[in-house]
């Protein structure tokens, strides 16, 4: 087994047993951690003309976009909830743009949005133990 092939499955370990007990706004940290860190690699890749890569970490972004968006209670969480959503299409959107243009200043944009979304669901976090 190789050291990546190693360290693959230790984290998908690590990442059940994370998500085995956490609650929903953990589960939307992590996914939101893992979604920048990806987006960090998709910036990466965008640079260094790595276009498969790029590519393959564009879908994988979006996709962990569309799960959020996905995830979200629209009927009990009004103009916020909206408001998330339209935000969370915007970075879909956006990402497939910087894939398109090769323009890592887009993906930067994305992060920025994101990791604010993430302070907020932190501070959720924070307020309700």
């Amino acid at each position: 087994m190789s050291y990546q092939e190693a360290y693959g499955e230790y984290h998908a370990v690590n990442l059940d047993a994370q998500t085995s007990h956490a609650s929903p706004v953990e589960l939307v940290l992590l996914l939101t951690d893992g979604l920048l860190d990806e987006l960090a690699r998709a910036r990466a890749h965008i640079e260094a003309r790595r276009y498969e890569q790029k590519a393959a970490s564009i879908d994988k972004c979006v996709e962990i976009i569309n799960g959020l968006s996905s995830s979200l209670d629209f009927d009990s969480g009004g103009e916020t909830v909206a408001n998330l959503a339209r935000i969370y299409e915007f970075c879909a959107n956006h990402l497939n743009g910087a894939g398109i243009k090769l323009d890592p200043t887009m993906v930067d944009e994305v992060i920025r949005i994101l990791s604010t979304i993430r302070q907020g669901w932190k501070g959720v976090q924070e307020r309700n133990g």
